[in-house]
């Protein structure tokens, strides 16, 4: 990595971080808001969906939009947006009393802005890093995604400790002053972004995905799926420990957090081997992460004991880990810079609602037979394992001079 390309290197990092606090870091503090402002469940629930539908939506508007005018010129007004929504929600909860209404509209807001945060650091990443330390600098986005998926949820406990409606503030204490980073240290390539006209980018873009299609398609439904598996496992397993082994919320906490732990160090390091990989450990990192993800499915309720029922959750993590940085790799590699952020952003949407369709999938197993389900998610896995063998082939996705 170029010495003057590291200090926006490690901002563009803190992107993801701060993004994946958005639903995270509010999830063990849903009960106070709950029981504060006399909710039902339904209704509490909708504060997530309230931030996750409009940020899923924004998605692939932002990508478009920063492949005409630039990442930083809609990545620093997202960031803004976003803390913005946070510390609204927050001077709601503190000044009106009866705040669920302005809180839901505060948290759409806040959506919209984190549509536009971390597939576009990717994508900018992808523009400034051309050769093989394109998966190690994506590795590192990864990880910072996966910290904040560890930290988010203990620091949200923490500050609701003061008031209920604390974690709200957080947003923009972080969000801002990463904003103001993004603009004052992150650079762009140099030269004027190549577009066209919208007749010639809408060309460009059929091109690939004509020439590139089924593979990005096939790459897409992995990394989907990988996080759809993660975080439905997840949940399953943080039920399991507060109704079977009656685990206090903080205890929770943490035991969830060692398999996101594990899928961040995971794709940190893999993101170092890959870079001195050939071009093919791209397409078997994803079938080694898919395989360990799907193995770690399968054993879940074969296994008894939290230990044993944990580890399987590390698999999974571990697994994850091993994919994401090849399949990051393999998309923002598959489009020239003039349109990558539109397939980036895209490839954030698809992943997006994976992790949001994971739980209530697997929260199935409380209506349906627990192991007949994990097992039919197993079989489903095994296809995309035998999809990604066949369909997926890095030398007609990456550009020549990273094969």
């Amino acid at each position: 990595m170029e010495k003057e390309l590291k200090p926006t290197i490690w901002v563009l990092v803190a992107v993801p971080f701060i993004m994946v606090l958005g639903n995270s870091m509010l999830i063990p503090v849903l009960p106070a808001i709950r029981q504060e402002l006399d909710l039902t469940l339904l209704q509490v629930g909708l504060l997530i969906t309230a931030f996750s539908v409009p940020a899923g939506l924004t998605i692939p508007f932002a990508g478009l939009f920063s492949d005409h005018w630039g990442r930083k010129t809609i990545m620093v007004p997202a960031l803004i947006v976003y803390g913005t929504g946070g510390l609204l929600a927050g001077l709601a909860a503190l000044l009106i009393k009866d705040s669920y209404p302005f809180l839901l509209i505060a948290r759409i807001i806040q959506g919209i802005g984190a549509g536009g945060t971390y597939q576009l650091a990717m994508a900018l990443a992808g523009d400034l890093i051309q050769g093989k330390e394109r998966a190690q600098v994506l590795g590192l986005l990864e990880a910072g995604n996966g910290v904040g998926k560890v930290v988010s949820p203990l620091a949200g406990a923490a500050t609701a400790l003061i008031a209920w409606y604390m974690p709200f503030f957080v947003y923009g204490v972080l969000a801002l002053p990463v904003a103001l980073l993004v603009y004052l240290i992150v650079k762009e390539p140099e030269g004027k972004r190549k577009t066209g006209s919208l007749r010639e980018y809408i060309k460009n873009l059929k091109g690939i995905f004509i020439g590139k299609g089924t593979n990005l398609a096939v790459a897409f439904l992995a990394g989907m799926s990988v996080l759809f598996a993660l975080f439905g496992l997840l949940s399953l397993l943080s039920d399991l420990l507060e109704k079977k082994y009656h685990y206090q919320i903080f205890q929770r906490g943490l035991i969830i957090a060692l398999p996101v732990f594990i899928m961040a160090v995971t794709a940190y390091l893999f993101g170092i081997i890959l870079k001195k990989a050939p071009a093919i450990t791209l397409k078997w990192s994803v079938m080694a992460g898919i395989f360990l993800t799907a193995a770690g499915i399968f054993l879940f309720p074969v296994l008894s004991g939290v230990c044993l029922q944990v580890a399987t959750a590390v698999l999974s993590g571990l697994g994850t880990g091993i994919v994401l940085p090849a399949l990051n790799t393999l998309i923002t590699s598959a489009a020239p810079s003039s349109e990558r952020g539109i397939v980036t952003c895209l490839y954030g949407t698809v992943c997006f609602f994976g992790v949001a369709i994971g739980p209530p999938v697997f929260g199935l197993s409380g209506r349906l037979p627990q192991t007949l389900l994990l097992w039919v998610i197993t079989g489903f896995f095994l296809v995309i394992l035998a999809l990604t063998g066949f369909l997926i082939h890095p030398k007609k996705i990456l550009p020549p001079q990273m094969v």
